[in-house]
């Protein structure tokens, strides 16, 4: 095979390897402004040393639909495992990765979320009555808030609140991971100094307090009477399928913080996200109250899905070749890291008409293609929490448009983006001035 890796940006792999780090939108846009729809970049490690992206509909869709066993994700997102773990669903392949989403999927059925709802409803009016009206609200670090009680209560069902409390801060400190100390990993002998040695030692303590919940709740009767997420899981294996054997602990820690850290903050962005949106756009504002008080709640999840759009939380999803493959007409060579740039999918005019102005009935008026809208992924490698995303965004919306208006403080018109971990989060927070809204009915 005659390897012809698409062309991309001729700046030194370490200077794109920075550039990726800190500013990733804006070298995905100029590197597809001057080279197309599919590019290369060359990254240095952690990260892949030659990185395909693609952009277009059509190769979106040949990369979902390709063999699992050729198109290994797990290895693509081989940077997290020092974080979620060596089980994690987001770093296996192949059979142990289709064991995994077996043992989990229940969890997150239709059937479930609906039994999930009113716990979420609770949570949502709980901490949207901490709001002051007439104050100015930073909605990310709400949010975060929020969707980590969601997901404490719903994954957990923990009734310790001192093991919670403790647990809590320590999440936080691995959501706010550097890139300095991602970047670090690959040198062994930073293990024990500075910030990598405080970072493992969190680590450690989340460990044991995950591995302490672990055993306390085997040990507890009538596992299958309870809701919560561990409580499935610690059920689960005595199916039909000879191949979901139980999980053992260290697989049950490693989807368990994977759900922690990928089922909070990715809805806590998109949330703070969306009601940055909402204060900028009054109209549709208004028209978003109403729906909160009618329980329109396809136009709620409508908003929310333009500003997953808008505003792309996860930029990419990666897959190693496992042998040679031709993708997108291109001839590429086994271990190969091929990524779906989610950002650019979401800006692509033909896909999406004024794709930089904020309009949730372009997702109510049957206009949004297969393989353009991509969030959660696709293929067998869809995030199984995509369900319940958009059932707590929902929840959380409404909770807050029918007993509040949002509006930009003074002056501020815009929000800019960074990275945190690997999400792209609202820079400054995306604060908000809540009012009473005078229409809340009684």
């Amino acid at each position: 095979m005659t390897t012809t890796f698409p062309p991309g940006p001729a700046i030194p792999r370490i200077v794109q390897t920075a550039i990726y780090l800190k500013s990733r939108a804006a070298l995905l846009k100029l590197a597809a402004r001057r080279h197309g729809d599919t590019f290369t970049l060359h990254l240095a490690a952690p990260y892949a040393e030659n990185l395909v992206v693609f952009t277009r509909p059509e190769h979106i869709r040949e990369i979902f639909a390709g063999d699992p066993a050729d198109l290994h994700a797990g290895e693509g997102n081989r940077v997290l495992a020092q974080i979620l773990g060596e089980h994690s669903l987001l770093i296996t392949d192949e059979d142990e990765h289709a064991r995994a989403r077996r043992l989990l999927m229940p969890a997150f059925v239709g059937s479930s979320l609906r039994g999930y709802r009113a716990l979420v409803d609770d949570i949502a009016k709980t901490h949207v009555d901490r709001w002051v009206p007439g104050t100015t609200v930073h909605t990310l670090d709400r949010m975060n808030e929020l969707t980590l009680d969601v997901i404490m209560q719903v994954v957990f069902g923990m009734a310790d609140a001192d093991r919670r409390a403790a647990l809590v801060p320590r999440l936080r400190e691995v959501v706010n991971v550097s890139p300095i100390i991602m970047f670090g990993w690959k040198y062994p002998f930073l293990a024990n100094r500075g910030m990598w040695k405080r970072f493992r030692a969190t680590q450690s303590a989340i460990d044991e307090l995950l591995y302490r919940e672990i055993a306390e709740r085997r040990a507890q009767p009538g596992l299958d009477a309870r809701d919560d997420v561990l409580s499935r899981l610690l059920a689960a294996g005595s199916g039909e399928n000879p191949a979901d054997a139980p999980l053992s602990d260290v697989e049950l820690r490693d989807q368990l913080i994977t759900l922690l850290l990928a089922g909070h903050e990715t809805t806590a962005s998109a949330l703070s996200w969306t009601c940055h949106e909402l204060a900028a756009n009054p109209e549709i504002q208004a028209e978003a109250r109403r729906a909160a008080h009618d329980g329109d709640e396809k136009y709620l999840e409508a908003i929310l899905k333009e500003a997953m759009r808008l505003h792309t939380v996860i930029a990419g999803t990666g897959r190693k070749l496992t042998r040679d493959l031709t993708i997108g007409g291109y001839d590429l060579p086994a271990g190969t890291v091929i990524a779906t740039s989610i950002i650019l999918a979401h800006q692509r005019p033909e896909a999406f008409p004024d794709a930089y102005t904020f309009r949730p009935d372009r997702f109510l008026d049957g206009s949004v293609e297969p393989n353009t809208w991509l969030p959660f992924g696709g293929g067998v490698r869809r995030c199984i929490g995509a369900g319940f995303s958009l059932m707590e965004g929902t929840a959380v919306l409404r909770e807050i448009l029918t007993r509040y208006r949002l509006a930009l403080p003074e002056g501020k018109t815009g929000e800019a983006t960074r990275i945190r971990n690997i999400t792209h989060v609202p820079a400054h927070g995306a604060p908000v001035v809540v009012t009473a809204d005078a229409t809340v009915r009684v």
